[in-house]
């Protein structure tokens, strides 16, 4: 059964810093192209970046600057280093893996940025 875990996420002051780990098992996570996304209480899931198979990102406008996803393929890991994070509501940060008409979602981690 193919698995994706999130970690990483907590509770960091506006300005601060975090880094999200996607972790997968069971699938040849290197041939997908993984999206993290996040989702708000209230509100639709939105995409905040894309990594290719072979390493290309792209952001959401938002985040631009400030977010870098990258990937580990011998580690079988995405992260997505978030700096200079903003005062918002807590969203769960998810990712997902996507291969034709194969999509993986992990469970989800929180971010919460609040003084």
């Amino acid at each position: 059964q193919v698995q994706l875990v999130e970690s990483g996420g907590g509770l960091v002051q506006p300005e601060g810093s975090l880094r999200l780990s996607c972790a997968a098992s069971r699938i040849d996570f290197r041939s997908y192209r993984v999206g993290w996304y996040r989702q708000a209480p209230g509100t639709q899931r939105e995409l905040v970046a894309t990594i290719t198979s072979g390493g290309r990102a792209d952001y959401a406008d938002s985040v631009k600057g400030r977010f870098t996803i990258s990937r580990d393929n011998a580690k079988n890991t995405v992260y997505l280093q978030m700096i200079s994070l903003k005062p918002e509501a807590p969203a769960v940060y998810y990712c997902k893996a996507h291969r034709a008409a194969r999509n993986y979602w992990g469970q989800g981690t929180q971010v919460t940025v609040s003084s």
